[in-house]
């Protein structure tokens, strides 16, 4: 049997679990784990410039690729409780990260030393798991029951709390015979799925609600099977858009108060039928329960027993993981399929279709200052079918939900339920750190942009190259849409006439220089027509540089987007597409 230092085994087994990129900053806490990644050398590691940062990029790490668990360092103390918004953020979302902090010697836990603070309970609330390890021999299991517990049942973040002087410890520990621990998943069976099969025939108007969870389970084929066996049309939600592509004729759009399309919310009214798989029914998806499920009929399936009957009593549930009621979906399918038992669907999945013909918003505005509109559709002109978006919160992210396409599962990173601003910047780096060949696509409101700005030095410092758009309104416009209900405009505004830039005419922070200054390239833009070449020549600086580029376009300072209270009752402040060259990049042409 080796003998080693608890973190020499801890970092061995790392390995073994698959890890392989790390994000952190070192401190005198921690520094004996970060001595055994030097002594091994085996595991990436980018080091972060603020530790919240580092848990966002370990979120975009893990959300890239299937499989994939993002691993944050930190040392003690404020560390601990900087990772905490990543890990509420990943927890919300049913992501799989792994928080490893340094903590102060195990004699010292009670007595107010430096920095020691205990973390285990304060994450506990937003954590699967929350620990802090007292003995050095049960260093090896933590980290084996950590990774179980990321991986079984609703996926999420853990965090391990490592006092030094348990770091530092000798123990016993093979490597050679270490394996991961089983994970257990709840399964459909054939008389779940038969019975869910039978509902959904019986039905007129039938939609599948594809969740997140779809993603989660590396589902996404299963899905568009089960979709075109049943002939069925599919509405992802935002944590599940990309599950089924933009232009497959079954899918029928988004639905909810903000982040949907008009006709996926019509195609939602008019269905008498809805089976949701691997989603939580968030109330900006559905807005009121009693609008939502009125004159419906609902199946749920979740991988987290707890999930069903949450939001509201579906009238039917099954705990199963996404992928495994899926295959078991796509079988009972198949064969009455080929029995002839299954309804036709072709002329609900047309009307479906119609609506999404129809009814666009428009897009083509050509004003200056630039409306955001014109921005994504020059978005959908410059990027295609593989780009992967990163974003989080905000009238930009809105606006691109409604108006950008997505065609791949995990080509849409969000932060859904947490929505924490700053999120943007190094969970982009974490995509771009997970897929080194892909074109990763940032977008952020200004105030988004300006939480963790200084992440940029970290894209520059590690060559992780990405574009970031930044639509520039000098404002909380999302807080500020939400202020018209009280009248006021208050506390809102970022613009200042910045005495290094009047160019910016008072808008404010120079994002260029900030990028500049940070080792990235920058582009600004003033003009509709700028936009297309601006990101042209962003794709080409990025492969040039091998850093972030910044395209920042100066906007109208106010816009009010599409949403509202109730998605039977979604307020348009603009109008709409009339004909096809009001919304040229739309899905699918108006004429």
């Amino acid at each position: 049997m080796a003998r080693m230092r608890a973190v020499d085994a801890a970092v061995l087994i790392l390995e073994k679990e698959g890890a392989t990129q790390l994000f952190g900053l070192p401190g005198a806490a921690i520094n004996p784990f970060y001595s055994a990644l030097r002594a091994h050398g085996g595991l990436k590691h980018v080091l972060a410039r603020h530790v919240e940062a580092a848990s966002h990029m370990a979120e975009g790490y893990t959300r890239a690729a299937a499989g994939n668990i993002g691993v944050c360092i930190g040392t003690s103390g404020p560390a601990g409780t900087d990772m905490i918004t990543g890990l509420y953020s990943a927890s919300a979302d049913s992501i799989p990260i792994l928080c490893i902090t340094g903590q102060a010697p195990v004699a010292k836990l009670h007595k107010e030393d430096f920095q020691a603070v205990d973390i285990a309970s304060i994450a506990k609330p937003v954590s699967k798991w929350a620990v802090t390890v007292m003995e050095a021999a049960q260093v090896p299991g933590t980290f084996q029951r950590a990774f179980q517990i990321m991986r079984e049942g609703r996926p999420g973040p853990v965090l391990v709390d490592l006092p030094i002087d348990v770091q530092m410890a000798e123990i016993d520990f093979d490597i050679d015979t270490y394996e991961p621990l089983p994970v257990s998943r709840p399964a459909a069976t054939r008389a779940q799925a038969e019975k869910a099969l039978a509902m959904l025939n019986a039905a007129q108007r039938p939609l599948i609600v594809a969740g997140g969870g779809i993603i989660n389970a590396d589902a996404a084929d299963l899905l568009v099977e089960f979709a075109e066996t049943t002939g069925v049309p599919v509405v992802p939600t935002l944590m599940g858009w990309g599950t089924i592509p933009d232009d497959h004729p079954l899918t029928a759009g988004m639905v909810g108060l903000q982040t949907s399309h008009r006709y996926g919310n019509a195609t939602m009214l008019a269905s008498d039928f809805v089976i949701g798989i691997g989603n939580r029914w968030a109330n900006r998806h559905t807005g009121s329960v009693e609008t939502y499920t009125s004159g419906r009929t609902f199946v749920h399936v979740d991988i987290d027993p707890t999930q069903i009957g949450r939001v509201f009593g579906a009238d039917y549930g099954i705990v199963s993981d996404a992928k495994a009621a899926l295959e078991v979906f796509v079988e009972v399918a198949k064969e009455w399929a080929a029995e002839g038992r299954l309804a036709d669907r072709t002329t609900w999945a047309g009307e479906c279709a119609e609506r999404k013909r129809t009814l666009q918003r428009r897009t083509d505005f050509d004003s200056v200052p630039v409306k955001p509109q014109r921005v994504y559709q020059e978005m959908n002109k410059a990027f295609g079918p593989e780009t992967r978006y990163v974003s989080t919160i905000g009238l930009s992210q809105i606006q691109a939900a409604q108006l950008l396409h997505v065609y791949r599962p995990r080509n849409w990173i969000n932060a859904g339920q947490a929505g924490p601003l700053g999120w943007t910047v190094p969970a982009a780096l974490g995509v771009a750190a997970a897929d080194p060949e892909a074109t990763v696509v940032a977008l952020s409101g200004d105030y988004d942009f300006q939480f963790l700005i200084e992440e940029l030095a970290v894209g520059a410092q590690f060559h992780l190259p990405y574009i970031h758009v930044v639509v520039n309104n000098s404002y909380l416009g999302l807080i500020r849409q939400a202020q018209r209900g009280f009248e006021m405009d208050y506390h809102v505004q970022l613009s200042f006439e910045n005495v290094n830039s009047p160019e910016l005419n008072g808008y404010g922070v120079d994002h260029v220089k900030v990028a500049e200054g940070l080792g990235c390239k920058a582009i600004r833009v003033f003009e509709p027509d700028e936009i297309l070449p601006a990101l042209e020549q962003a794709k080409k600086l990025m492969v040039e540089f091998e850093v972030p580029v910044v395209v920042e376009v100066i906007m109208e300072r106010i816009t009010n987007v599409s949403m509202g209270l109730e998605i039977d009752n979604v307020v348009e402040f603009e109008e709409l597409a009339e004909r096809g060259e009001h919304a040229p990049t739309a899905i699918t042409p108006l004429d």
